[in-house]
């Protein structure tokens, strides 16, 4: 190992923890991988240990590290101009929000730029309650919809409840339980998932709710595949009630689910869809919300109160539009699905040969495999919002993961298996073969 460079890496760490902070985590005692350059589906750190990223960073490289073609479409746009205030238009702008309304279904025809997910989620809620004059927003309790106060209000995730004093009002969560864990038959999960939510409903007073916000496919949560016919079922009671639907595709948009957009797969058309990480791949950061013409005809000739400095940012915008080029000339969306096919394929293999696999949930290419004790109890390895020292074997499987040279997330009892799109087979036998090998440390621990 080259001294001069494990030099240069102990420093850039050092630097990084001495002087920033880091998401989600407690500041002492962490060791972040210092990351030099990445290719592909793969990281390598500054002593050449390469890193196979199974989880596309956070769910959202779907292009692959290092496509040079953004490389090009941003610097060609920084060369004419790098920034205009949103009350001017670009020719890139434009052109991006025409090929938005091409992809999206129904009459998804306006784009509200914004600069990430949160943003996205925000002005979708602003937006909902302007539109129908209401206050409430219902959404799930197992969901992340982001980390800014009102999106992180809306969430479902156990993130927030530390805030919860500081909570923003009027969002309201009801349950959604999945087959995984529901014990009364496959044929009643359906009825009690919507009676559920008609219930909650009637309770907080249809007249009193603006919007009813999920997720494209559940992500960070746990992959927790809806109920089949339950999306439609939920357009038909937002439909009879006047409220809107709004859908955040953040996680499982642009491909990640086999579809430009996750909720295609539940044949359904929201009036909103809350955009960001695929949009660009993170290679800017950037986010639209998506909005129905329905929804955007009643500012026709009424201020529209939302707005943003760097809203419609023309780097961004160009990084975005050569990014929705990359997904159609590369085929990434097609390859997602084969791909997800052959994933679900090998995970099944897998489970024959590890006791500990309770189950797995995937969608194109946003995947979990879920961590059990017993299979007979499905006793979960770590359970929901676990403590630390719940973690403790949880903790042991990813360092392994990470000790074998592979980035992907792990949260609880859960593994994520999400690639970028552009992944192939020899890749996704490489990636479970570190899962396979760090998952026997759960193994040993099954009864």
């Amino acid at each position: 190992m080259n001294t001069k460079t494990m030099s240069e890496a102990t420093e850039i760490i050092q630097d990084n923890l001495e002087y920033t902070m880091f998401s989600w985590s407690k500041q002492k005692g962490l060791a972040p991988i210092a990351v030099k350059h990445a290719e592909g589906v793969y990281l390598y750190d500054y002593d050449g240990k390469r890193f196979i990223d199974f989880s596309s960073g956070l769910m959202n490289v779907n292009i692959g590290h290092g496509n040079q073609r953004v490389t090009d479409a941003v610097i060609k746009q920084m060369q004419e101009v790098a920034y205009v205030t949103p009350s001017c238009v670009t020719k890139v702008r434009g052109e991006l929000g025409k090929k938005l309304a091409e992809i999206c279904p129904g009459d998804l025809n306006k784009s509200f730029f914004t600069l990430c997910g949160a943003t996205s989620i925000e002005n979708g809620i602003k937006l909902a309650r302007l539109y129908t004059g209401r206050h409430k927003i219902l959404s799930r309790y197992q969901s992340y919809h982001g980390a800014s106060y009102g999106a992180m209000s809306a969430s479902g995730d156990p993130r927030r409840l530390q805030m919860d004093a500081q909570q923003s009002p009027n969002f309201v969560h009801f349950d959604l339980p999945y087959l995984y864990r529901w014990e009364y038959g496959q044929e009643n999960l359906l009825k009690e998932a919507i009676a559920s939510l008609e219930r909650v409903i009637a309770y907080e007073g249809p007249g009193n709710i603006a919007g009813i916000l999920l997720e494209g496919e559940s992500g960070s949560s746990g992959c927790l595949q809806y109920p089949l016919g339950y999306l439609k079922a939920v357009r038909e009671i937002c439909n009879r009630n006047g409220i809107l639907l709004i859908m955040d595709e953040v996680m499982s948009g642009f491909g990640r689910t086999g579809k430009w957009f996750g909720f295609q797969n539940h044949e359904i058309v929201p009036d909103m869809i809350a955009m960001a990480k695929g949009l660009t791949c993170g290679y800017l950061p950037f986010g639209c919300l998506m909005v129905s013409d329905k929804v955007a005809s009643k500012f026709d000739d009424t201020m529209l109160p939302m707005g943003l400095t760097y809203s419609a940012h023309p780097v961004s915008c160009a990084a975005a539009l050569e990014t929705l080029k990359i997904y159609e000339d590369e085929g990434l969306i097609e390859n997602c699905v084969a791909m997800g096919n052959y994933v679900n394929d090998q995970v099944d293999l897998l489970k024959q040969k590890h006791p500990s696999i309770g189950d797995f949930r995937n969608t194109g290419l946003l995947g979990c495999i879920e961590l059990v004790k017993n299979r007979k109890t499905k006793e979960p390895l770590a359970p929901f919002n676990a403590k630390p020292d719940e973690m403790v074997v949880m903790n042991k499987v990813a360092a392994k993961i990470k000790e074998l040279g592979m980035c992907t997330f792990v949260r609880w009892n859960y593994i994520f298996i999400a690639p970028p799109l552009c992944v192939t087979k020899e890749q996704i036998d490489e990636g479970l073969a570190i899962i396979s090998e760090a998952i026997k440390i759960a193994d040993e621990n099954c009864n």
